[in-house]
């Protein structure tokens, strides 16, 4: 990669990275009210986007069943126990993360 294209590739990145940031605050200020379709955009893409990812995160494991279907269960089961009784998502994701992990490298799966 010459000089050039290192540098048009790091001043793309930096435009679009500026831009994702400031756009939401050009398109609406704080004096106008907020419309509802984006409220209600704000409500519901944080459920769908965990959602998309427990998808994921299961989509091998479903497809060929083995023992790592049996770990991601535990620590899934795990990880939702473990936000609903304490209501924190960081230390259940550390806590189902943990698990998994330790299942997968010390059980023989």
């Amino acid at each position: 990669m010459t000089l050039t294209q290192q540098f048009l590739t790091i001043l793309s990145a930096a435009v679009a990275t500026f831009l994702t940031r400031f756009l939401p605050f050009w398109t609406f200020p704080s004096k106008a009210k907020t419309p509802k379709f984006i409220v209600q955009l704000g409500d519901l893409l944080p459920p769908a986007i965990l959602g998309m990812l427990v998808v994921y995160s299961f989509k091998d494991q479903l497809l060929v069943p083995n023992m790592d279907l049996l770990f991601a269960g535990i620590a899934g089961l795990a990880t939702v126990l473990i936000h609903l009784w304490r209501q924190n998502m960081m230390l259940s994701i550390l806590v189902g993360t943990v698990i998994y992990m330790v299942l997968v490298n010390f059980t023989g799966g």
